[in-house]
């Protein structure tokens, strides 16, 4: 029987919103890392947000191969109908695809971070905006608080886990295929003891397949909550209630590190961002929408978050 971990691991608004590319530019930051910078036209310096994206090989515009949402491309340009600027880019991994040079045994979530890390003192040295934000989305608001130890004026969490990724990748597995619970601690135990682990069950190779095994070790390290709670800084914790992905919980267990954080739940909304009345399949069927727009409450929250 084939068992499906609902997290993507490393392979696997506004009604009607338009592509403002008159504003809109694309640039490289590093050989890693293509983005595009969305700016409002303004006599003023404005805010800018940094969108990183969530796990797989995501784009700018929050999609992956077979799979087209634009959700994080509607982020940006709800953003931009308030006056802040964004930049979103594409995972190196997405250009790494794209010229063949991708190895999987070589990725480490550190990676990530570093990408991170040079988009972030890539704008502070330009010094052209008000403000530098940062919005993580899933996997990116991990990467994005790890990150944010090189400066920032803001953080928002968008559907990040408050644990590190092996507890939540069992209490998945508690859900979805609990007599796999077990193995899948001891593999998680032996792993981050020796950096490796051979005692999975053939059930759990989409996880612990030896290639793959140095990446999630790398993952594993970083702990949301604890990272969280040494920020000084301006913080928005949202989640969806209607999220198959990383479930509220997560949510309230981030908001644990900084309780004195800001916190919005928003109804109906699921992990991409997009709003879900009926069932899992329908919640499903929006990961593969790219005209459904992202909810108008999540573009609200953030806006006033980042003016105030």
């Amino acid at each position: 029987m084939k068992y499906t971990i609902i997290i993507s691991l490393l392979f696997l608004n506004f009604s009607n919103a338009q592509t403002l590319e008159k504003d809109s530019k694309d640039i490289s930051v590093s050989p890693f890392i293509d983005g595009t910078i969305l700016v409002p036209k303004t006599a003023e310096k404005i805010p800018l947000a940094i969108i990183i994206g969530g796990s797989g090989p995501t784009d700018r515009n929050g999609n992956q191969q077979m799979m087209e949402n634009n959700s994080l491309r509607y982020l940006a340009e709800g953003l931009y109908k308030n006056n802040i600027a964004s930049f979103r880019y594409d995972k190196r991994i997405v250009k790494q695809m794209k010229d063949r040079s991708i190895n999987e045994e070589s990725i480490r979530f550190d990676d990530f971070i570093k990408d991170a890390k040079d988009v972030l003192a890539y704008f502070k040295n330009a010094n052209v905006f008000s403000k530098i934000y940062i919005i993580g989305h899933s996997q990116g608001s991990l990467v994005g608080l790890v990150a944010l130890e090189d400066g920032a004026d803001g953080f928002v969490s968008i559907a990040g886990a408050g644990r590190s990724i092996d507890q939540v990748i069992v209490e998945q597995l508690s859900k979805q295929a609990p007599q796999l619970t077990k193995n899948a601690k001891m593999a998680f135990a032996e792993l981050k003891a020796n950096g490796n682990t051979t005692s999975y069950d053939k059930g759990l190779a989409s996880i612990f397949r030896t290639a793959l095994q140095p990446f999630i070790y790398s993952w594993m390290k970083y702990n949301p909550k604890a990272a969280l709670s040494k920020l000084d800084i301006p913080i928005l914790i949202i989640n969806g209630d209607n999220d198959i992905q990383v479930g509220i919980s997560e949510a309230e267990e981030l908001h644990k590190g900084k309780p004195g954080a800001d916190y919005l739940i928003i109804p109906q909304m699921n992990h991409i961002l997009k709003k879900v009345e009926g069932d899992g399949l329908e919640n499903q069927k929006t990961y593969n929408d790219p005209k459904l727009p992202v909810m108008p409450a999540l573009i609200g929250a953030i806006s006033n978050f980042i003016k105030e």
